[in-house]
């Protein structure tokens, strides 16, 4: 092996990295564009999977010769197909939605923690007292209710605020105590 082939194996290569990148680019922003704010929104486990995809995809497609640049913004286009039909399935079906999406799960209640609902989402007390911290409460007494949602993003409601009934969060969030 050569070691300066290494470092440069001639123009050709970068001549078709130079090309492909802006089109891989600006092909990926008109895309999400037609796919909706939600490409880009907070994400779930699936919004996830397809931006990973994506971006693997698109790298691909710029630095490997053996990808055509068609083939990467196929792909990617059906990525983006797959992934806005599934969300449209979703906002229609609550069956299909319980089956794909997490559910958000209650964490702190009355100001008390739910050891059990932090235990199960395999998290530890200094992680939820950071969300805690993160929304301008110093101690877990001051939250009437800390929710780990959907997109792995904290809600936290001060005790000031309003007392929040176990029924109003039951309906929509895992782990409420009974009664």
């Amino acid at each position: 092996m050569n070691v300066s082939d290494v470092f440069y194996d001639g123009w050709q290569d970068m001549a078709r990295i130079a090309m492909a990148a802006p089109i891989i680019y600006l092909s990926i922003i008109a895309f999400i564009r037609l796919a909706g704010k939600r490409s880009t929104s907070q994400m779930n486990n699936f919004d996830w999977v397809v931006s990973v995809a994506l971006g693997s995809i698109a790298a691909a497609g710029v630095t490997s010769s053996s990808l055509t640049i068609l083939e990467a913004l196929f792909a990617i286009g059906l990525l983006l197909l797959i992934q806005w039909i599934l969300t449209f399935i979703l906002a229609r079906s609550q069956a299909f939605a319980g089956i794909v999406k997490a559910q958000p799960r209650l964490l702190v209640y009355k100001g008390e923690f739910l050891d059990e609902n932090i235990r199960q989402e395999r998290l530890t007390k200094p992680e939820v007292l950071s969300a805690l911290r993160e929304n301008g409460l110093t101690n877990v007494e001051e939250a009437e209710s800390v929710i780990l949602e959907a997109d792995a993003s904290f809600s936290v409601i001060a005790r000031s605020d309003k007392d929040v009934a176990p029924e109003e969060l039951a309906a929509t969030v895992a782990g409420v105590p009974k009664g």
